[in-house]
């Protein structure tokens, strides 16, 4: 059994919205991502990015569930936030949430 990643908000520096092409509606969700990081406050860098080129150092990768498994083969050390909707996901909503509570982020895969 392999141990999942748990981040500590407090690490959390960098956000990774990945996505298969890099372009069309996982940019509009990059965006609003980036946008309720900055309401509630958070001190974190949200970047959009095809998922081949997640920077290295990249603390939590959020990506549609389809693409999950291999954004863990690209980032290993990373927390996996998988979602199902572009907009308005729970998932999303939940790490922002989580972020600003202080609670620990524990990748999905």
């Amino acid at each position: 059994m392999t141990d999942r990643i748990v981040k500590q908000p407090a690490d959390v520096k960098l956000i990774v919205f990945a996505c298969e092409a890099g372009m069309g509606s996982s940019l509009m969700g990059a965006n609003q991502l980036k946008k309720m990081c900055k309401k509630a406050k958070l001190d974190v860098k949200v970047i959009h990015s095809p998922l081949q080129q997640v920077p290295d150092g990249a603390d939590i990768i959020v990506t549609h569930q389809g693409m999950a498994a291999a954004a863990k083969a690209k980032a290993p050390n990373a927390a996996i936030v998988p979602f199902q909707m572009f907009f308005n996901d729970p998932a999303v909503k939940g790490l922002v949430d989580k972020l600003k509570a202080g609670t620990p982020i524990e990748s999905a895969l």
